[in-house]
């Protein structure tokens, strides 16, 4: 059975599936990582990778830069530890390959880090260098169903990065764009130019993401 990538997008997922895993996407929301997570352990997985882009916490990490953290940090102050093994084995691949990665902690919150106000006050808080919506729900669970998890993630808007208020709306169940943004657009037409610079950094990131994981997709899945 291929290892299990939890994500929150449908454009994460099929990176992911490109890179040999089994992917689920959960669009968020804490019931959909949940729903996302069920489907894959009870599809047999030997072990969940927390898969897909971030938000920069760590002011010195540009958009479009890969994470594979050590650890994985809830918003109660629980901290929970990747597999070593395996998080060795990726970082030495990797290694080998050319490809950057980063290894700190990254904080698992239920909802986005809108402001640069607010991701500076989560930095403060927690010494996190990211933040997202899955990863301390797939370490949760990987810990209860006993098998080992990763974290592979692209950071997609940095620590200085306000988000428009349509980057905010809900996604659709299968982890797609609702069209409730073209709403929230209509509604406030200036976040237009904010809205383009942070789906052109997106779309970078997620082209980061896909080469790095087609480099390392043999590292990504679990031995």
């Amino acid at each position: 059975m291929a290892t299990g990538a939890v994500t929150g997008l449908a454009a994460e997922a099929e990176i992911a599936r490109q890179a040999g895993l089994v992917a689920a996407a959960g669009a968020g929301t804490p019931e959909g990582t949940e729903r996302a997570i069920r489907i894959l352990i009870e599809q047999g997985v030997p072990g969940l990778v927390s898969f897909g882009i971030a938000g920069g916490l760590a002011p010195d990490l540009a958009s479009g830069t890969l994470i594979a953290p050590a650890a994985v940090r809830a918003m109660d102050g629980e901290a929970h530890w990747v597999d070593v093994e395996w998080h060795a084995r990726l970082t030495r691949s990797a290694h080998a390959a050319g490809i950057p990665l980063v290894v700190g902690g990254i904080l698992g919150a239920d909802r986005i880090a809108a402001t640069a106000g607010e991701k500076a006050r989560l930095r403060e808080a927690t010494h996190a260098i990211a933040v997202d919506l899955e990863s301390h729900r797939v370490a949760i669970a990987a810990k209860r169903a006993r098998i080992p998890f990763l974290v592979f993630r692209v950071i997609a808007d940095s620590a200085d990065r306000n988000l428009p208020a349509a980057a905010l709306v809900p996604l659709t169940r299968s982890g797609r764009a609702s069209v409730r943004v073209l709403g929230s657009i209509v509604a406030q037409p200036g976040q237009i130019p904010a809205l383009v610079t942070l789906a052109r950094e997106t779309r970078a990131a997620l082209d980061t993401l896909r080469r790095a994981a087609s480099a390392l997709g043999a590292a990504l899945r679990h031995a």
